[in-house]
């Protein structure tokens, strides 16, 4: 069991990242504070001060995580890549996803330095993010400034081009009146490349100087500006070890050694972003060196994924490292490299992992121990329902249990597709996730929709589909009786022996019940959940998620329809065109709101096929 007060005396006195769980693991909070000590604390002491939001989600927490972080800015962009892909059930979330500024420096003949909060692929080079807007805007003023760099959009400049103000206040170096090579302006952009690295000694003894003078002359207002300036170069100096400023995907794979148990610690970089880490427990690993360790874990983890990264970093270099990046290279499609870092930004990232690692040793006994109880715990509970439905008997022997959920999503009858989602123990299996288009059902009929879908996901096990092959040990339908008497009639034909459980709700939308078909009997029985908190979770979990993804398969389907749909009925807009204009401006939204010139400015697209688009969206201003 996982003892809260006493996890709570080794919670090291620096910044990071806490996660709380709740009795299966789920993550229901992320926070990050610069005392991970004193602010994890807070919420164990007494409620009597906590705001009600706060008291549900502390009488839920089972057990907590941290990651050490080296500074509260790095806690606190590590706490955001976290709640947005976790998004806890109590943290605050934003609908529109803002994400924390960088500073860009356009790909431009003569390149800008701007503000953004989107990272592309567009040969920019990007540095950040910053948690400090303010200084993010006060540093780009002071390189705009101080390097005279060119503000405008503008990217041609005809011969009777005329300079704007910030030529004649000495603000821009003039890029359009033609004084300026381009030689001479990217040595410049060089310089600011430096100082945005990290390199900013000498224009911080610049600022200095400059604000003592004007302190001096008692132009306190200019002093005060260069002192901005200064905290500002100062909190962007910090490394954002936390984010990396190229696009690869990659892996840290780190040992974690306990005096009981051995296990390996994944931490995933995801879009140039640190988004968490998963441990996995290792058997038979006593007395095993450390890269054999890693390369045993390596082959075995990553030899049965279907998206492996490009890069994994470790501390042990296995001996057979080769070998292993031929066989996950094959695997993958692509390269796969396998590296110890020895610098820069990879290394800082490596070390920040490692020193998180040798944190997490100190209670990874107990975290094991605490994450079988729970598994066995849930094991139990499932295994006394399969008892009471006489699908089972004796004792339990501990193992896991797979189960499979199906739910049924549409829109008044339309475009209705069908959904499974596949648990091993505790854990969801996404990569066993199947999504179903309804072909033979007409209108709004779930019976008929789940018969087409559960017939199909057996049909492909009798066709030798390894993607089908493995049976599960009990299924869950979401709905009551009719769902369960649907699912027992295809699975009967099989000839297969699958307990089938429908969960069942109360007025208020939660799983109050299990029923099922009392085979012997006859009728259904029910079986409440009050009584069974890990199981009543349990179900609660895999409800929401199999209604989620075929939510989200039902509305892809929707948009795709719909998108396609209104496109096609454009007159000399085919599918390269569609395409064109859908990857150009992202939505069919944006492409009514655009001009005729504008939507020209599509690849593929000529003055004809323009218009033709304009008039189909504006057919009053049309005529």
């Amino acid at each position: 069991m996982f003892d809260i007060q006493e996890n709570l005396k080794n919670l090291p006195d620096s910044p990071g990242v806490y996660m709380h769980k709740d009795k299966l693991g789920n993550i229901i909070y992320v926070g990050k504070a610069i005392s991970l000590r004193n602010r994890v604390r807070q919420y164990f002491q007494s409620s009597r001060n906590l705001e009600p939001r706060i008291r549900s989600m502390v009488s839920q927490i089972a057990e907590f995580e941290y990651i050490t972080a080296a500074s509260e800015t790095e806690a606190l962009i590590l706490e955001c890549n976290l709640i947005k892909k976790h998004r806890p059930k109590y943290n605050i979330l934003l609908r529109d996803d803002k994400t924390y500024p960088y500073i860009k420096i356009t790909n431009e003949k003569y390149p800008r330095v701007i503000k953004t909060r989107i990272v592309k692929k567009d040969g920019a080079r990007y540095f950040g993010p910053y948690s400090d807007v303010g200084a993010v805007n006060r540093i780009i003023d002071l390189v705009n400034g101080s390097f005279s760099l060119k503000k405008c959009s503008a990217v041609s400049f005809p011969d009777d081009f005329k300079p704007c103000l910030n030529y004649h206040i000495n603000q821009c170096r003039g890029i359009c009146s033609g004084k300026v090579s381009r030689e001479e302006y990217a040595k410049v952009i060089g310089d600011v490349k430096a100082f945005l690295s990290g390199h900013n000694k000498p224009m911080m003894n610049s600022l200095r100087e400059k604000m003592m003078a004007a302190s001096d002359a008692m132009d306190y207002e200019s002093a005060a500006v260069y002192r901005d300036y200064m905290e500002a170069t100062a909190a962007l100096s910090e490394t954002q070890r936390v984010v990396l400023h190229h696009d690869t995907d990659m892996d840290i794979v780190l040992p974690a050694l306990g005096a009981e148990t051995v296990n390996m610690v994944v931490f995933f970089v995801r879009e140039s972003k640190l988004v968490g880490r998963e441990v996995h427990e290792m058997e038979n690993s006593q007395d095993v060196q450390r890269k054999d360790l890693v390369a045993a874990f390596i082959n075995q983890h990553y030899g049965s994924m279907p998206n492996i990264p490009r890069e994994i970093l470790v501390h042990d270099v296995p001996e057979d490292k080769e070998a292993l990046e031929r066989m996950l290279s094959l695997s993958a499609g692509h390269n796969v490299s396998i590296m110890r870092p020895q610098k820069g930004e990879k290394r800082a990232l490596a070390d920040l992992a490692r020193r998180d690692v040798l944190e997490m040793v100190k209670t990874i006994d107990q975290r094991a121990a605490n994450a079988r109880e729970r598994r066995n715990a849930l094991g139990q509970e499932i295994f006394d329902v399969l008892r009471e439905m006489g699908a089972a008997d004796g004792v339990y022997d501990g193992r896991e249990f797979r189960a499979e959920a199906y739910d049924i999503s549409n829109t008044n009858g339309v475009d209705t597709v069908g959904a499974m989602v596949v648990y091993e123990g505790i854990r969801p299996d996404k990569s066993s996730y199947r999504k179903f288009r309804i072909r033979t059902v007409e209108g709004q009929d779930d019976y008929s929709s789940m018969t087409e879908v559960l017939s199909r996901r057996f049909r492909r096990v009798f066709d030798g589909d390894e993607g089908f092959s493995v049976l599960p040990d009990i299924i869950f339908m979401d709905g009551g009786r009719g769902h369960v008497t649907t699912a027992c009639a295809v699975i009967d034909a099989t000839g297969f022996d699958i307990p089938v459980v429908g969960m069942v709700k109360d007025d208020n939308h939660r799983t109050r019940a299990l029923v099922y078909r009392d085979k012997w009997g006859g009728g259904f029985r029910e079986i409440p959940l009050k009584e069974k908190s890990i199981l009543f979770k349990y179900i609660g979990t895999i409800q929401e998620e199999v209604h989620r993804f075929a939510i989200e398969y039902h509305r892809s389907v929707r948009d795709k329809k719909a998108f396609v749909s209104v496109l096609d009925e454009i007159k000399g807009i085919g599918q390269v065109r569609r395409r064109a204009l859908l990857q150009h401006f992202g939505s069919v939204e944006r492409i009514k709101a655009a001009s005729a010139d504008e939507l020209m400015e599509v690849p593929g697209m000529n003055r004809t096929s323009a218009e033709s688009v304009w008039k189909y969206f504006h057919p009053d201003s049309a005529k």
